[in-house]
């Protein structure tokens, strides 16, 4: 493997993997509160690995694994080095698809010692393949690596426990995450949001926010997102005098016919209608 010595490699994968295959006499790196998982693996050469509370030497073949938050300090001599840092999002995806988590739960990577398994080795020996090789239709069968890689991590190395990000709250059990997301759509319910910023806001992937969100609310983002811009545009309607194509701004939509579709659809009233019911039962007073 020539083509990657003295030259790191670096994949970004979904933005959810980064992959980074280094072959170098000297390297050294740190690590300091990093919101990812990662995974270290030697292919060659010597690497000490110290953290606040131990040092780890791996030899080819050891791996060792990291949860987020971890600081260390890595240095390798002659070193062949294959580098995972995994988001949560894709960690805690991987382990609700594949039944091995629930969507209420953390997953701890077993962390602190240098690993050794045959499996991993031969799956991380495929992964820099195709790293360095970087033939046609590499990099899907690098993301065919990288989930078996995680499966297995998963399936040996990891314990679950419920997320301390779940709170009780008067109206039941609430996720702190899901929250941000719903504070986001308040903020900025002026703007249009994708499934992708609203899951952003709340550190998970579109996938596992939807699937959280859904479970925890009743509603998908999509519909809850409607049902406040309309809750918001009756009070608007109600309580100002602010016409109606301002209004229509106010609540996200990109024209007023679209706003009145959207609000007829959900209240079976055009917003004009709305506010002429509202005045004749003022007038009715």
């Amino acid at each position: 493997m020539t083509r990657a010595e003295n030259h790191p490699l670096t994949l970004f994968l979904n933005q959810h993997c980064t992959i980074t295959y280094r072959h170098e006499r000297r390297v050294s790196w740190t690590n300091e509160g990093r919101a990812d998982y990662n995974l270290v693996f030697m292919l060659g050469g010597k690497l000490l690995y110290e953290t606040e509370n131990s040092a780890l030497e791996l030899t080819p073949g050891n791996f060792l694994l990291a949860n987020p938050g971890t600081n260390s300090k890595s240095s390798a001599r002659d070193g062949a080095v294959l580098l995972l840092s995994l988001t949560p999002s894709l960690v805690v995806d991987c382990s609700v698809r594949t039944g091995l988590g629930g969507t209420t739960n953390d997953v701890i990577l077993r962390s602190g010692e240098a690993l050794f398994d045959f499996g991993m080795t031969r799956l991380i020996e495929d992964l820099s393949r195709e790293m360095v090789d970087a033939e046609i239709g590499h990099e899907a069968v690098i993301a065919a690596l990288v989930e078996q890689i995680v499966i297995h991590v998963l399936r040996h190395y990891s314990t679950f426990r419920r997320s301390d990000s779940m709170e009780l709250s008067r109206v039941g059990l609430v996720d702190r995450r899901i929250r941000r997301a719903i504070e986001l759509m308040v903020a900025q319910l002026d703007q249009e949001l994708s499934l992708k910023d609203l899951a952003a806001a709340s550190y998970l992937s579109p996938f596992y926010f939807a699937r959280l969100f859904k479970k925890l609310t009743g509603s998908t983002p999509h519909a809850y997102l409607a049902a406040l811009r309309t809750a918001t545009a009756q009070r608007l309607l109600a309580e100002t005098d602010l016409p109606i194509t301002e209004i229509s701004v106010r609540v996200g939509y990109s024209s007023p016919s679209h706003f009145a579709r959207g609000f007829r659809q959900a209240t079976g009233m055009t917003p004009r209608a709305f506010r002429a019911s509202l005045i004749s039962r003022q007038l009715a007073k």
